[in-house]
């Protein structure tokens, strides 16, 4: 009753203080620190979102609800999450769009930090039909200038489970390129250091997964490291766990790691109320050397019966069986950490994972998206689609003209993230990427066979134009070459959106849920069909 008093009383005075702005937390090596006195931060987390399938599954829903924009929803479960001295919270989708100000304010006068997914259901990187282009680009850094001004905002995941079986490791090269563009966004536009890591599960790709995202350029690999974990079922150990294991594995990895996910219920073959017995080993002294707290997944009751507090029609929040039993055992932690002026980081990057039969993803990533380029090739164009093409037509037209068999109409706007080509234009719209094959249409129709006498129609969906690239915009599609798969170099600055460092080498990207077909190990991805993508993956640094 005493601890219960004493928590309370410290709740309240952190409410009563109402401070605008909580500390940043930044990173050093591979802990974080409260940026202002130095003391390391240890997250006790809750996934906060929901009908949304965090944990690596997909919901089959394109809707989602923003946890952050609703402050009578925030007034009625922020006082709750904190009664679990919860600091920090993971939301999977946000609509930048919305004012969260209300949300953001109470969370921090609670003491709480928000590390927030950066796609949506139909904004994100697919892992069977991965992409990275300026849809999914310009979804992203919304994100990021949304949040970017709340002092308790401590980063951002650039996807979650994208790759989790060896047939999909190609994905992680588009994850990655989202990783490096993210995290020169936020240095262009000259925000305070963010954090852009990566969520994975915990399957046989683990150690490439954590090699890949960690190794090669620092502006292009990983800030943090989330790991997806339920492996500590009903009565368990640190040993069979394997949370020691695990623990070894991250031992010498020089970027902060914590559990984005953790808490497993089933126990003994059978879903029930789970104990959190792992919440002590987590947070004690074998474990806090290496991992930085983790996140209790999660918050709402929902199918899947992983829920802390149901909530009625009412609109009323009821504790279940499993917040008392995390309130029980969150209680009884202390983590012990160092202090940042004490530490003296000495991890190295590791290195990159050989590409294999387990680990396909070439250490060369995509472009990065140039709406300017873009613009510059669609100007170049004689032949382009129309604005109100939709999403059936750019299938169908994708479909035939990306067949080989039809042509080479489609090489420099695909994409294979296994042998490192990338077109030139792989990181435009799926509308500027079907006027590109549009045109290689028309131009080799128009060349090749007279009998068309009408090659840039496509049943309505297109229209002849006067090409007039010049100037700058002529360089850039002279240097990509008719093929579009030349390099470019010195690319105009993009208009609207920054852009990341990267370059295009030489064969994908996407808009909202329409997946483009792709070249994936040597083979062509012929079916582009609208998909609800699964969500998937030197920013912040000591000041």
């Amino acid at each position: 009753m005493k601890l219960a008093s004493t928590l309370t009383a410290a709740a309240t005075l952190v409410v009563a203080c109402a401070a605008a702005d909580l500390d940043p937390i930044i990173i050093k090596g591979s802990k974080f620190f409260y940026k202002t006195n130095g003391t390391q931060f240890f997250m006790k987390g809750i996934a906060y979102q929901e009908e949304y399938a965090g944990n690596g599954t997909i919901s089959g829903k394109t809707s989602y609800t923003d946890p952050l924009a609703d402050k009578a929803v925030c007034q009625r479960d922020i006082p709750l999450m904190a009664q679990l001295q919860t600091n920090t919270i993971r939301v999977y989708a946000v609509d930048p769009t919305k004012n969260h100000d209300d949300c953001m304010q109470l969370l921090a006068q609670y003491g709480i930090y928000v590390v927030a997914d950066l796609g949506e259901p139909k904004n994100s990187i697919n892992r069977d039909s991965p992409q990275w282009n300026q849809d999914i680009y310009q979804r992203y850094t919304a994100v990021v200038d949304t949040f970017s001004k709340y002092s308790n905002t401590l980063g951002f995941f650039a996807g979650n489970e994208v790759t989790n079986m060896a047939n999909n490791t190609e994905a992680s090269a588009f994850v990655k390129a989202a990783v490096r563009d993210v995290k020169a966004y936020i240095v262009q536009k000259k925000y305070r250091p963010l954090g852009v890591g990566y969520a994975t599960n915990d399957d046989d790709q683990r150690t490439e997964l954590a090699q890949y995202f960690n190794c090669g350029d620092p502006s292009a690999s990983i800030d943090f490291w989330g790991y997806n974990i339920y492996s500590w079922c009903g009565d368990s150990s640190y040993r069979a766990s394997h949370y020691q294991e695990r623990t070894q594995e991250f031992s010498d990895y020089n970027v902060p790691v914590f559990f984005a996910e953790y808490g497993c219920n089933v126990i003994d073959g059978v879903e029930g109320p789970r104990q959190f017995e792992e919440v002590g080993t987590l947070y004690g002294s074998e474990m806090t050397k290496v991992w930085s707290g983790g996140i209790v997944y999660m918050y709402y009751q929902e199918a899947n019966n992983f829920g802390l507090v149901s909530v009625g029609s009412d609109d009323k929040a009821t504790k279940r069986p499993d917040f008392t039993a995390l309130s029980s055992q969150i209680a009884k932690v202390t983590p012990s950490g160092v202090a940042s002026s004490a530490y003296s980081p000495t991890n190295k990057p590791q290195a990159c994972p050989k590409q294999d039969k387990a680990w396909s993803a070439s250490e060369k990533l995509p472009p990065s998206p140039n709406n300017a380029v873009c613009s510059c090739m669609v100007q170049s164009l004689n032949c382009t689609a129309k604005s109100d093409i939709g999403d059936d037509d750019l299938e169908t037209n994708f479909n035939y003209l990306c067949d080989p068999n039809n042509g080479d109409y489609c090489s420099g706007i695909l994409a294979n993230g296994t042998t490192g080509k990338y077109g030139a234009y792989s990181m435009c719209t799926p509308q500027e990427r079907i006027s590109w094959a549009f045109n290689a249409f028309f131009m080799d129709q128009t060349k090749n066979n007279p009998k068309n006498t009408d090659p840039c129609n496509f049943k309505g969906l297109a229209q002849k134009q006067t090409s007039k690239a010049s100037g700058t915009c002529k360089d850039v599609v002279n240097q990509a070459g008719d093929s579009g798969t030349g390099v470019i170099t010195g690319a105009p600055s993009p208009s609207g959106v920054s852009t990341g460092g990267g370059s295009s080498s030489s064969s994908q990207g996407a808009a909202g849920a329409l997946t483009v077909p792709s070249l994936n190990a040597g083979m062509f991805q012929l079916a582009a069909y609208i998909t609800v993508a699964a969500f998937v993956g030197a920013g912040m640094i000591l000041l």
